[in-house]
């Protein structure tokens, strides 16, 4: 599509009646709630999926580099944000040993074959948070920042062609989209730099509709436990950093910083939309605040043939209510309507079998904890909240807060983490999982644990180790990056992170 073609697309995006889309939605929100009490979210059984997000590098360099629209297309994977980007989703499955395993080999069968696909143009797909190194003759800087201004109407260099990211950055939504994080600036007029981080996001449905509340409240409080076994984006492209100081660096950042960039680049001073979520008390209290939420971009929709196009301008309010924890209620037909969590604050993890272990632990913690009336569900919001940043902040060297099983509140990691592998192997037995088969999805994560040691802490480490022996910080982050990419070819779909540290 040329830049005139796409410029005229969203300013047609933007001439859109906001009143006639608020109305519509008003009218979409009373019939979904009557389809909801009528139990057509509900289902006979929990569902699994996962969504899966990459960033492709030249082959011999480690770049960045742009991936091919057809390339994309071939290789059956979606667009995303940025022209590097590709992202994956899987099948929806049984919560059961053979749905969690007919997952893992759909991610593994799509990804060899998507690397296989991108070898003769010298390209791999890499699994991670965040990349540090731009393409080859560019800075990040110019990467992220680079637009141009087609009959008023400014569009990103570097972003896929789909309307809705282009026309954010034409609404007045904000003033800016600049990123601001610990050291690090970058202005910029549109929402390319979220296109910095890449994440993989668990989809746990349950098989009554009524129960995602609760559901939602014992997600929000293992958000935190879970962050901080996974962060994995401790550096930013050196580039963007506003000091030259290694050591300043070292000890201040941040072990997660993709929470922090999706927060700087899409929330508006006086209404944030990217944030950890309130509990809610009831389905209708989840419908009300995803149609309370305010619209970036509102577009009356077209029925396409879906059942939930009965709702396709509460749908597309949805795609915007950018919580870290996410309730959804949608669905192709009416058999396949569908109430579930997308569990968003997770980055991408440096293998396969470890973004398995989180989909498994998060599902086996969904099962377990309600049924066992698990007192944690007593924990305050607002420690939860805090629970979620301490380890967006500190990884798994975070004060966090948990309610044990006797109702007691205890800030000892030792207890919360042995209470949520607990927690997680049980919800999977349950789920009719046997020992060896919990063991291969827990295990993982708990030997992070023990050994103090995520992908975040990894880089770290390795970036540490570069500066005390002389190595500027900018080489140094590079330098871990090849080692974080190299270690990555020879166990992304049948390895584990732990491996790294044998």
């Amino acid at each position: 599509m040329s830049g005139s073609e796409l410029a005229q697309r969203v300013r047609e995006t933007l001439d859109a009646d906001r009143e006639a889309f608020d109305a519509r939605v008003e009218s979409e929100v009373e019939d979904l709630k009557r389809e909801v009490e009528k139990g057509t979210f509900d289902n006979s059984q929990a569902i699994v999926g996962l969504e899966y997000e990459f960033y492709a590098v030249d082959a011999g360099t480690d770049a960045l580099k742009r991936v091919p629209r057809r390339l994309l297309e071939y290789i059956g994977f979606e667009k995303e944000l940025g022209l590097h980007n590709a992202e994956m989703q899987t099948s929806p499955q049984p919560c059961s040993a053979y749905g969690l395993r007919a997952t893992e080999r759909e991610v593994q069968a799509k990804l060899e074959a998507a690397q296989d696909a991108c070898e003769p143009d010298g390209m791999i797909l890499v699994s991670d948070g965040m990349w540090t190194v731009p393409p080859v003759g560019e800075t990040a800087s110019s990467y992220l920042a680079d637009s141009i201004e087609e009959d008023g109407v400014v569009l990103a260099t570097n972003m896929s062609d789909a309307v809705r990211y282009h026309a954010m950055a034409n609404t007045g939504f904000k003033s800016n989209m600049s990123l601001d994080a610990r050291h690090v600036h970058l202005d910029a007029r549109t929402v390319m730099p979220e296109s910095l981080i890449t994440s993989i996001q668990p989809h746990y449905q349950m098989s009554q509709a009524a129960d995602l509340p609760e559901r939602f409240r014992y997600a929000l409080r293992v958000a935190g436990p879970l962050v901080a076994l996974a962060v994995n984006s401790p550096f930013f492209p050196p580039d963007l950093y506003t000091t030259d100081d290694a050591e300043r660096v070292l000890n201040e950042c941040a072990m997660e910083n993709r929470i922090t960039v999706f927060e700087s680049v899409l929330n508006p001073d006086e209404d944030p939309k990217v944030t950890f979520p309130e509990d809610v008390h009831d389905i209708e209290g989840v419908i009300d605040r995803i149609a309370a939420d305010r619209t970036v971009v509102p577009t009356l929709q077209e029925d396409a043939g879906r059942f939930d196009d009965r709702f396709a301008h509460f749908r597309h309010k949805h795609g915007t209510f950018w919580r870290w924890v996410r309730p959804v209620l949608d669905g192709p037909s009416r058999p396949d309507a569908n109430a579930r969590i997308e569990f968003r604050p997770l980055p991408a993890q440096p293998t396969v079998r470890d973004s398995m272990a989180f989909l498994a632990v998060f599902a086996g913690l969904m099962e377990a904890l309600p049924r066992r009336e698990h007192p944690l569900r007593s924990l305050p919001w607002q420690d939860a909240r805090d629970n979620f940043y301490a380890a967006v902040e500190d990884g798994l060297q975070a004060d966090m807060t948990w309610v044990t099983m006797e109702s007691a509140e205890t800030a000892d990691l030792d207890t919360l983490y042995t209470e949520l592998f607990d927690a997680a192997r049980d919800g999977l037995e349950l789920r009719g999982l046997d020992d060896a088969e919990v063991d291969r999805y827990v295990r993982p994560l708990e030997r992070r644990w023990e050994a103090g040691m995520t992908p975040a802490r990894w880089k770290h480490r390795e970036v540490r180790r570069r500066v005390t022996h002389g190595v500027p910080l900018g080489q140094a982050i590079w330098g871990m990056q090849a080692e974080y990419i190299d270690r990555q070819r020879g166990n992304l779909i049948e390895g584990c992170f732990t491996e790294w540290l044998d």
